[in-house]
């Protein structure tokens, strides 16, 4: 893939329940950055935790979608390419593990010197093969020892992070035969051919993972953009399980679009009439693009 060519972008939600704002916020600023670039867009349906996934929730998401003017050139179900991330484990090096959470958190307290960081960082127990036969296995990658360093496009940051002391072992497939997100996100944005990833900035300490896994892969690496997530008036992000409003019952309600539009854009600072077009905010985030790229030059 040829980052110097066109831009395909992407939205990839979750159908575990109806889009909240915080959500559709993130949809727009995908949905402008490829189009204001006249790239290609793609909506994927990261849908692999089966157990999560409400159904209804493919469709609703769709109709939210149109509704808002957000369109898209092709549509990928996750769930239906399996064999593809099995393939892509096959080429890693990787272990059988079957320790509990609960043992990998005792593990990491009892360690003299254990990273107390946010996440727990797996002390690599299965490493040398002491696995419990009797148990279900989950698939971890032994990761390279070394560091690795990703930006930011949104703010110009850099996070470097050392893989074996800062993210440990990651596991691509659960112990329930799941494949992981991280391992899945890269297949598929490389298969896809996506140039640039907009999401929100919860998922940019898990970058530097993903980047990893893309170089051990031998897949490209697209520009991340980690937008600012939306809060509540208690300052929480707003959640599908934290009971934020959703889109479909704004749109139920006779709502209208375009007030909803407006009010995403002015939650970014944008002064918009009341009521806009998608298409209406394009200039706003080509000034956006223009602006971060003469900051950061």
């Amino acid at each position: 893939m040829n980052l110097e060519g066109g831009v395909v972008g992407r939205y990839a939600p979750s159908p575990t329940g109806a889009m909240h704002l915080g959500n559709a916020r993130t949809a727009l600023l995908a949905w402008l950055h490829t189009r204001a670039q006249g790239g290609r867009h793609l909506l994927r349906f990261e849908d692999l935790d089966t157990g999560r996934v409400r159904p209804w929730a493919y469709d609703v998401t769709r109709m939210d979608l149109e509704w808002l003017g957000l369109d898209w050139d092709e549509e990928v179900i996750q769930s239906s390419r399996q064999a593809r991330y099995e393939a892509a484990a096959a080429r890693l090096d990787t272990y059988r593990c079957t320790c509990t959470r609960r043992e990998v958190l005792a593990a990491v307290q009892d360690s003299a010197g254990a990273p107390h960081g946010a996440e727990p960082v797996y002390p690599g127990t299965c490493r040398a093969g002491s696995v419990s036969p009797a148990r279900p296995a989950a698939l971890r990658w032994r990761v390279p020892d070394t560091a690795v360093c990703v930006r930011d496009e949104w703010t110009g940051d850099t996070l470097c992070q050392d893989l074996t002391s800062e993210v440990g072992d990651v596991v691509l497939r659960r112990n329930d035969g799941v494949f992981a997100y991280h391992l899945a996100v890269v297949v598929d944005d490389a298969q896809a051919g996506v140039t640039d990833v907009v999401r929100g900035a919860d998922l940019w300490p898990a970058t530097p993972r993903q980047v990893a896994l893309q170089r051990a892969l031998g897949l490209p690496t697209p520009r991340y953009w980690h937008v600012p997530l939306m809060h509540d008036y208690r300052g929480e992000r707003l959640a599908k399980r934290g009971g934020a409003p959703s889109v479909q019952a704004l749109r139920e309600a006779g709502t209208p679009a375009g007030q909803v539009l407006s009010s995403l854009a002015g939650s970014l600072g944008w002064a918009v009439p009341e009521q806009v077009n998608a298409s209406d905010l394009l200039p706003f985030w080509r000034g956006q693009l223009g602006a971060r790229h003469h900051k950061l030059r």
